[in-house]
């Protein structure tokens, strides 16, 4: 049996224009399949995202965050979907950065 490395979580916090909420709700109701698929190739397992007021937080599980950037920066299938989240959010995401997410803090520890 093959033993897969545990995956990084990353946290992330975007902020949307004003009075984007149910637009941004509405898109993200259904992602393209094709971008289901990129981000699933460029080892996301899970992105979850919440919404307070116009604070988006996110929380994804991938393999390696700084590859999955690398591989999504010109993903025929990212690009448009990029271009439309720049039309609601406050500050577009080029992907040009080295960010690493949100510092974590604490965690409640497992048990064993």
């Amino acid at each position: 049996m093959t033993h897969q490395a545990s995956p990084q979580r990353v946290a992330l916090h975007t902020r949307l224009k004003p009075g984007k909420e149910a637009e941004y709700e509405s898109v993200h109701a259904v992602i393209p399949p094709e971008l289901d698929t990129a981000l699933r190739e460029a080892g996301v397992r899970t992105w979850r995202i919440w919404r307070n007021g116009l604070d988006l937080f996110h929380v994804v599980e991938v393999d390696d965050y700084a590859a999955m950037r690398a591989a999504l920066r010109d993903h025929p299938a990212n690009v448009p979907w990029q271009a439309r989240m720049a039309e609601l959010l406050a500050v577009e995401d080029d992907y040009s950065g080295g960010d690493t997410g949100i510092g974590l803090v604490w965690e409640l520890p497992e048990k064993e």
